[in-house]
């Protein structure tokens, strides 16, 4: 078998639920070979993703089952231990930079294995903005969700689940079928997440007001806030007015004022990324007050344990809601009791639109990144996002030493 210079394998992912989305669609793998003859691109083969092995066969890319000829390995989730190859390069959302619990021994076994690997969530540019991502199918989902949750939960209306849709013009056209009341809903964030919970909102024809008027006004018809950083938090010491920039270099300096807006809202769609440093947006104690009004919170951030206390673990595209007492901080089953707050926290929410959602982040990887990784990186962008090389911790990931401990 002749070898490329480089060779990349598409994963078949492995972590349950399962993921069907990819890297690369069959249409981007045939323009990027094209485009750079010296790239071979494999897929393994998988009979879980939204492109079928035959897809790809169709256009002449090579499906293997065994992946250690590939000098390069890109997935999409974490992938599973038992499957890692030694001394390999791998491209996949970690969720470890956040010294997540439940993936410390894949990291660590990451570094026994001499793994190099770039996380997708680490590829920035000089102004930390993120190249590649699946934030806005997230926010197209996410807050589609907070509406079929809403739908269910008051029986006032009925539209079909996101991935019953065929794809993203289909789930908008059953946004039409949405009639909500005189509701309030908080939508937090200002990145890709935001955006395309916008675009969902926005379908549905539900008005966006700005903060003070969502405080301080009742509404005859459905609204929408959205609330960036500065919109609730205050500095603790000193006085003086919000500074983005210190905020995100020294978050622990604010408190939040997140409360003020649970008291007039029904529903929240929680789209912001959390710093651990940061404020929690509320307290269980706070979820505990008679004024505290949210009855539907759909946190497509999904930071279990994070800033929003409701969210004590992921929901699934299968089983999507669950209810939270916060009298006894116990989880139970969703739209059991109407006194509860039904949760949304479903971790994988683009897969729900997955040939979508594929398509949009392969486009982002070939433009922003593979040229980067094929003939030149300048910025070095792929550098910066690398988290392991050669059995240790890069530099700027050092700050998990103490989240991988001795191996």
């Amino acid at each position: 078998m002749q070898k490329s210079r480089l060779t990349i394998g598409l994963l078949r992912e492995g972590k349950v639920p399962p993921d069907k989305r990819v890297p690369f669609t069959p249409l981007q793998v045939e323009e990027i070979h094209q485009r750079f003859p010296d790239v071979k691109i494999v897929c393994q083969s998988s009979d879980v993703r939204a492109f079928r092995d035959e897809e790809y066969k169709e256009r002449g890319i090579e499906v293997w089952n065994d992946m250690s000829e590939c000098d390069v390995l890109m997935g999409i989730k974490e992938v599973p231990i038992n499957n890692l190859i030694s001394n390999k390069t791998y491209l996949f959302f970690s969720h470890t930079l956040k010294k997540q619990p439940y993936n410390r021994k894949l990291l660590q076994e990451i570094l026994r294995r001499k793994i190099t690997l770039i996380d997708y969530e680490a590829l920035k540019d000089h102004h930390g903005n993120r190249l590649v991502a699946f934030g806005r199918f997230a926010g197209i989902v996410g807050a589609y969700n907070a509406l079929w949750t809403y739908g269910r939960r008051s029986n006032l209306f009925s539209i079909r689940r996101a991935h019953e849709c065929f794809d993203i013009n289909d789930l908008k056209r059953e946004l039409r079928k949405v009639q909500l009341p005189s509701i309030k809903i908080i939508l937090t964030g200002a990145g890709r997440v935001a955006r395309g919970a916008m675009e969902t909102l926005d379908t549905a024809s539900i008005r966006k007001v700005n903060a003070y008027d969502f405080l301080t006004r009742e509404f005859d018809e459905p609204v929408y806030v959205q609330l960036s950083s500065a919109d609730y938090h205050v500095r603790k010491e000193g006085g003086g007015n919000f500074n983005r920039d210190e905020f995100h270099r020294r978050p622990e300096l604010y408190a939040s004022t997140f409360k003020a807006f649970t008291t007039v809202a029904d529903v929240l769609i929680a789209g912001a990324y959390w710093n651990p440093k940061a404020p929690v947006l509320f307290t269980r104690r706070d979820m505990q007050e008679p004024d505290f009004k949210l009855n539907i919170i759909a946190d497509i951030t999904c930071d279990i344990n994070g800033s929003i206390p409701s969210t004590k673990r992921a929901s699934t595209i299968i089983d999507p809601l669950y209810d939270y007492d916060p009298v006894t901080d116990e989880v139970k089953p969703g739209l059991s009791d109407e006194k509860l707050v039904t949760v949304m926290a479903i971790d994988n929410l683009p897969c729900e639109l997955p040939r979508g959602a594929s398509e949009e982040f392969g486009r982002d990887l070939i433009d922003r990144f593979l040229p980067r990784l094929i003939i030149e990186d300048k910025e070095g962008v792929i550098e910066r996002a690398t988290v392991t090389a050669d059995g240790q911790l890069t530099e700027q990931f050092r700050y998990l030493e103490d989240y991988v401990g001795e191996l």
